[in-house]
């Protein structure tokens, strides 16, 4: 089967990781309730910044957050290896600028990630992003943002959510751990 994951908030958890050193960049504490009710993917307004603020904020912090201790969520490593290992091909659909292609697919082979350069992409929009999700023909696609799956038509692939208080409202699978899929693979197969 061929499985497609979204790394960002799907196998490693870069918002939370950018909560915390916003605090610390901006000397702010913020309760941590109020990041996991947070309706929207964009953290920033928890620190009273407007968007463009934010869009700022976040460039300055990339190269923190994508390549020093972000954590990656419990399982997610193991799993692809399992499923690398037992025949599956593993695609990796991102939508980090392009110019982080390289540096970040090193990033997830020192993390233990199982990457093949061949089904690595990087650097689309939403629309090119489920573009080439559709021409891959993936059986399974794993994503935390909505504005990607609700766009997911393709009839044979399940698209499973990785749970984020941001996409609670759409009713597809989900599932909180990754210790969660290989029941919800048995259970598709039945």
């Amino acid at each position: 089967m061929k499985f497609g994951f979204d790394i960002d908030d799907t196998l490693i958890n870069l918002r939370e990781y950018a909560f915390g050193l916003y605090q610390e960049k901006l000397g702010r504490k913020v309760d941590a309730s109020h990041f996991h009710e947070l309706d929207r993917v964009e953290i920033h307004t928890l620190f009273g910044m407007t968007d463009e603020e934010g869009h700022h904020m976040w460039n300055s912090v990339l190269e923190e957050l994508y390549y020093t201790e972000c954590p990656i969520y419990p399982g997610a490593v193991e799993l692809l290896q399992k499923l690398e290992r037992q025949g599956h091909e593993i695609y990796y659909l991102t939508a980090r600028p392009g110019k982080h292609a390289e540096r970040t697919k090193t990033w997830m082979k020192q993390q233990g990630f199982p990457v093949a350069d061949s089904r690595f992409y990087c650097g689309m929009k939403d629309a090119e992003k489920v573009h080439i999700i559709e021409k891959l023909e993936l059986d399974y696609y794993f994503d935390d943002k909505p504005a990607v799956v609700e766009h997911l038509t393709r009839g044979s692939l399940t698209v499973v959510m990785k749970d984020q208080s941001y996409n609670r409202h759409l009713a597809h699978p989900r599932i909180a751990h990754w210790d969660e899929l290989e029941p919800l693979l048995s259970k598709n197969r039945n």
